[in-house]
């Protein structure tokens, strides 16, 4: 679907990227070199545009106060906004502010092209939404994996790749990752998508059955075998065996399972004969297989052999651009499965909330946190208080700085006459919104003196470290927005960051 997207950023360079990667997905790029102009811009074209793709960084009205300043517009248009690494407290308050999504600088076309038709999707979406809960035996492909951000992309394109063969893939990270779905979608994916998909937690077996439930067993092998039992290598035969948290198997199973990885047979508990089995091996661990190794607790041989295709799943922490799309895909299925009448929408203060939890869990948590929310839900939407335990867990969610950027909700413009008849009093507000951060940035607090309290001038050095200071300061740690404003490269600014002593995170930290 072609749409309008209105791309604001101060700098040039990365304007005419962003409206590249705008084109290149097949929409209309409008652009604008800050907020002010970016509001006036959509004053005259309120109806035409569809989504905006939003710096935080700019002169005269940054991201937070267009925020803020188009909340009061009234005008409900998904804003994208970008961030750079680390500003995760400035993304909480762009949430907490009204913005849909966020991206991480330096961000690729294809990361814009997915969040603006994320962005299109939600602004588009009729009263539906998707099924409820899957069962454990629906199928899953790689269309079902919400994702936005470029570690799991590139995650699902190594996972597309495994899926075109039979090899041994291994899938690494913590617990509640989502370890099980990407297995399923490899399934799911490859020419073994109609065969049984057999999954096993090896870590939830007593330690004196694993055998016998890998490999099965005859009437009569021991004690309590009162039936024969044909095991989970040859429910798979032809398809997949999953074998989740694979590093709890006990070394005597270990060699067995290496004979089925290496010569494809397996030998039953009590027969005197081996099997031939044809299972393509997907195993997953949270832990380090290779400390294993060096443990002892892990054969090396079995190691070198399932670790053929290693694919690393990283935690929700590490990719928090998902954690938006997560929320309001769970809110939609939960809202479905408890027969709502209307789904249930994320309310901004709850998204920010969300953001900015490091979720030890995962999207397992995230996704039983959600549940828990919808179901005791009141109102039309979720709010920081649908989420009483997390909000807990974040002492400094409610400061005072994180609350001054909530927006209260304004009433309904009625018409453009009204519209026009408030942009004066907006700009108005514009214009101190920028002289404040005038103040806070280039006022006289941050004059650079030329000489010291002798009265002579100051070492050449000195002023240096302070002008690398304040611009660290005033373009929040972003290097190579700073680089280009001092008019050196990203190199040397690194250089004189380590001659100086200065944290780039904190520059107004003293050297050590």
């Amino acid at each position: 679907m072609t749409a309008h997207i209105l791309v604001v950023d101060d700098d040039p360079v990365q304007r005419r990227l962003l409206k590249n990667a705008v084109e290149r997905a097949g929409h209309t790029a409008h652009v604008a070199e800050n907020g002010r102009i970016a509001l006036e811009f959509l004053r005259r074209n309120r109806r035409q545009v569809n989504a905006v793709v939003l710096d935080l960084m700019m002169p005269e009205l940054d991201g937070l106060g267009f925020l803020k300043l188009s909340a009061e517009m009234n005008l409900n248009i998904p804003v994208i906004v970008q961030t750079g690494q680390g500003g995760i407290e400035t993304v909480v308050q762009a949430m907490r502010a009204g913005a849909f999504d966020f991206v991480v600088k330096p961000v690729s076309p294809e990361r814009i092209a997915a969040s603006i038709a994320n962005a299109l999707e939600v602004d588009h979406r009729e009263t539906k939404v998707k099924a409820g809960r899957r069962n454990k035996g629906d199928s899953v492909g790689f269309g079902d994996i919400v994702s936005a951000s470029p570690d799991m992309l590139r995650v699902i394109d190594l996972a597309q790749r495994a899926a075109q063969s039979s090899i041994p893939v291994v899938l690494e990270g913590e617990s509640g990752v989502g370890k099980e779905m990407i297995a399923r979608a490899i399934q799911a994916g490859g020419d073994r998508a109609n065969k049984p998909l057999i999954t096993v937690n090896c870590g939830a077996i007593p330690a004196n059955l694993v055998e016998s439930i890998l490999f099965g067993h005859e009437k009569g092998a021991f004690t309590g075998a009162t039936e024969r039992h044909i095991g989970k290598f040859m429910e798979a035969d032809g398809g997949t065996l999953f074998l989740d948290e694979i590093g709890d198997l006990p070394l005597d199973v270990q060699v067995k399972l290496l004979r089925a990885v290496q010569q494809g047979e397996i030998e039953t508990v009590g027969a005197g004969k081996v099997q031939k089995v044809d299972v393509r091996l997907i195993s997953a661990t949270n832990k380090d297989l290779i400390e294993e190794v060096h443990a002892g607790r892990f054969r090396e041989d079995l190691y070198y052999r399932l670790n053929v295709f290693p694919i690393t799943i990283p935690a929700l922490r590490r990719r928090k651009e998902d954690i938006p799309h997560l929320a309001r895909t769970f809110t939609e299925r939960f809202s479905a499965e408890q027969k709502l009448e209307r789904p249930l929408q994320v309310g901004a203060g709850a998204l920010a909330l969300l953001t900015a939890y490091d979720w030890p869990g995962n999207i397992r948590q995230l996704e039983n946190a959600v549940f828990r929310a919808v179901v005791l839900a009141e109102g039309p939407e979720l709010t920081e208080r649908d989420f009483p335990q997390i909000a807990a867990q974040l002492p400094d969610y409610q400061s005072s700085e994180l609350r001054a950027t909530a927006v209260e909700p304004q009433a309904e413009i009625e018409s453009d006459e009204d519209a026009e008849r408030s942009m004066a009093d907006l700009l108005r507000t514009a214009r101190v919104e920028a002289a404040r951060s005038l103040q806070m940035y280039g006022g006289p607090d941050n004059v650079i003196v030329s000489t010291d309290d002798s009265g002579d001038v100051r070492k050449l050095a000195d002023v240096e470290e302070e002008l690398i200071r304040f611009a660290l300061k005033f373009y929040r740690g972003q290097m190579s927005q700073v680089a280009r404003k001092l008019g050196i490269g990203r190199s040397t600014l690194y250089r004189k960051l380590k001659d100086y002593g200065i944290d780039p995170d904190d520059p107004l930290k003293e050297a050590a």
